[in-house]
């Protein structure tokens, strides 16, 4: 009796142990729980931002480009998904994701089973919460530690964010396979299509693939993918989220599969979009790695048909074997809006962008910079300076400068500053350039048409021998084209970050920069070009493609021995193109010469062949008369060639042009002009030169 006793107060012992034990167990659990819960207080919700791609679309909408680090990936929001997706990623990984709070107890608790009937691992039991915190900070190691810090993570997603937003979260950084991760990248890949637009049988799919995304894709390996479909429909239709006949019937049905992702090829303007990444991260302070890897959406100025003209172009006049290299860019004048740009005749064998990075002589084209600032000073289209073979000496005669003209052809006598322009004649333009005084081309350059380069103070700038880029030369010229309103150069519209955030949105200003009424008789002049009635001693300029232009042009060329450059506009577009060499040797094939203004002239018809034909619309205070080209005085009757030119109302000519006077006409009938002194401007250049 006594034993039986001891025995039972032995028992009863232990079994106090054993319920301290588990008391002590228990309080252990809560206390480390309590524990897990203060730490994932403490330490707040966890970033989810992901790597993505930025996005960078042309003016149209059209994807043209994106940067990557090889994860396709694209953010869509939760309601942008199709709700089949949803109700099967459910389905098939976690049916009771919106009742448990991060971890299915009794799903673990039927996977240990299973796994020990089986003696291996044969079911897992990780819920989308798990998985995400897996996807998004660890790796997939199967060690205690990878699985502690899983534990965590997982606790602070459920205790920082609603379900909707982990469910999101989730189905945009799983891997579907084939570089695609997110639903919206796989929808893409697989369908062509976006995830929002899934149907029952394509979303079945996809679901099933991030289990093995290798074994279960439908296109590697299509049976696979087709068994494992079937088995998530028939959960899905177990669960009650669709019929058995919806299931039934979404077996049944023969997948269009793509398998191409929609911007591996959108590559298109490859200089033009390294100069929106360099406009993010110098301009905007965006950094490299957000531009790179941040999701961004960003909204360019490019217009993808004047992108693909130009590189027709191009590729079309320049033989495949001719070294010679391009810079061409393409701006609409009112905005400064970059529609098109090439930097090189090839990106992969040269990224050096000569349209914003090389720095060459402009020749000629810097000339109505120079004119524009003479017409401030005092010109007209009808004034007149003599040119000839002329040497200008310098410091009392210690040196000299002898300018010629293209081909050595002079008139050698007076031209007006319309032809003078028409017929690229350099004496005029350097006379003009002395006149003035030669600080006056280099502060209007920078001050007034925003050239970012130094124009040089020597006599020679007047000819463009003072280096520029292509960008700010056509930049300049928008300046004439839109009647005299400061622009710049715009890449950029619009950035939007990763949540739809607008980050960046181009504001346009309207201010002027010019002289309308001077910008208006400049741009009149600089029609010139292509107009025969100002044939002198030489042709004018425009000749090569006057033939192939339907509409009217305003511009200008220019020519070094090492560069060729071709300039123009109209009231919808201005457009530049250069030619020439790398390492700066000499363009001595005459073909060579042409390509720049060729490039010109087929872009802008053909960019321009659905826009309407508009003239350059005259500013208030000017007035347009009928002149002599040869005088620059007003035309009568006798005069064989008329061309009407303007003039800022009370500049225009008052004179009447003799030459062309018949025998023993003393011009009674033609207004001859009364007898004046000259302007003082005109009697001052006369005693100079």
């Amino acid at each position: 009796m006594e034993t039986m006793v001891k025995q039972l107060g032995k028992s009863k012992k232990y079994i106090r142990l054993a319920a301290a034990a588990c008391l002590a167990i228990v309080v252990l659990l809560l206390l480390m729980l309590l524990a897990v819960l203060i730490y994932a207080k403490v330490k707040g919700p966890p970033p989810l931002a992901v790597p993505q791609a930025s996005l960078l679309y042309g003016e149209d909408g059209s994807v043209i480009g994106e940067t990557n680090t090889g994860e396709k990936r694209y953010w869509v929001d939760l309601d942008d998904i199709s709700p089949y997706l949803i109700e099967a990623t459910i389905s098939v990984e976690d049916k009771r994701f919106y009742e448990h709070y991060g971890f299915d107890f009794k799903r673990m608790g039927g996977a240990a089973l299973a796994d020990l009937k089986a003696m291996s691992k044969v079911q897992g039991a990780s819920t989308i919460s798990q998985q995400y915190a897996r996807n998004l900070f660890l790796s997939h190691d199967k060690t205690w530690k990878r699985k502690i810090s899983e534990a965590l993570y997982t606790v602070r997603i459920e205790m920082n964010y609603s379900k909707k937003e982990i469910l999101e979260g989730y189905v945009n950084t799983i891997y579907y396979g084939h570089g695609a991760y997110g639903i919206q990248a796989a929808s893409q890949f697989y369908f062509g299509k976006d995830a929002k637009d899934l149907t029952l049988e394509e979303a079945a799919v996809l679901a099933g693939v991030p289990k093995a995304p290798v074994y279960y894709s439908p296109i590697s390996h299509p049976d696979n993918a087709g068994k494992r479909q079937a088995l998530i429909l028939d959960s899905m239709a177990e669960d009650g989220r669709i019929t058995k006949e919806e299931a039934d019937s979404a077996k049944n049905h023969k997948l269009a599969i793509t398998g191409t992702h929609p911007n591996q090829t959108a590559n298109v303007a490859p200089y033009f979009q390294d100069v929106v990444k360099s406009v993010l991260h110098s301009e905007l302070g965006i950094d490299e790695r957000t531009i790179e890897m941040g999701g961004l959406k960003v909204y360019t100025t490019l217009n993808p048909d004047h992108q693909k003209i130009a590189e027709k172009v191009v590729a079309e006049q320049i033989p495949q074997d001719s070294d010679l290299q391009l810079a061409f860019v393409s701006m609409d004048p009112s905005s400064g809006y970059v529609s098109a740009m090439v930097g090189g005749r090839n990106y992969e064998q040269s990224p050096f962008n000569r349209a914003v990075q090389a720095i060459r002589q402009p020749g000629s084209t810097i000339k109505p910079l120079l004119y524009y600032a003479a017409l401030k000073e005092g010109y007209t289209p009808s004034t007149r300076m003599k040119s000839e073979p002329t040497s200008f000496t310098f410091n009392d005669g210690e040196s000299t400068y002898e300018p010629h003209n293209y081909n050595n052809q002079y008139p050698n006598g007076d031209i007006t500053l319309a032809q003078a322009i028409a017929l690229s004649d350099n004496i005029y333009a350097v006379k003009t350039h002395l006149f003035i005084g030669q600080d006056t081309l280099p502060k209007t350059a920078k001050e007034q048409f925003g050239i970012t380069t130094d124009i040089k103070k020597y006599p020679s700038s007047a000819l463009g021998t003072s280096g520029t880029r292509v960008i700010d030369m056509v930049n300049a010229y928008n300046m004439f084209a839109n009647g005299g309103y400061k622009v710049k150069p715009v890449f950029i519209t619009k950035v939007v970050d990763y949540s739809g955030k607008t980050i960046y949105e181009h504001a346009p200003k309207k201010e002027p920069a010019l002289d309308h009424d001077l910008a208006f008789v400049m741009t009149h002049m600089l029609t010139g070009i292509f107009d025969p009635k100002l044939n002198g001693y030489a042709n004018v300029t425009g000749t090569q493609i006057i033939g192939d232009a339907t509409r009217p042009y305003a511009g200008k060329s220019g020519t070094t021995d090492t560069d060729n450059w071709m300039i123009g506009f109209t009231p919808q577009l201005t457009a530049g193109v250069w030619t020439g060499f790398d390492k700066g040797e000499e363009v001595n094939l005459a073909n060579d010469k042409y390509y720049a203004k060729k490039i010109w002239v087929n872009f802008m018809e053909q960019a321009l062949k659905d826009e309407p034909i508009k003239s350059f619309k005259p500013t208030k205070n000017v007035i347009g008369v009928a002149v002599d080209p040869q005088s620059g005085k007003l035309a009568t009757k006798d005069c064989p060639v008329q061309r009407f030119t303007y003039f800022v109302k009370g500049t225009e000519p008052t004179d009447y042009c003799q030459t062309h006077l018949r025998d023993g006409d003393h011009g009674r009938d033609h207004h001859s002009p009364s007898k004046k002194r000259k302007p003082w401007l005109d009697r001052f250049r006369d005693w100079i030169f």
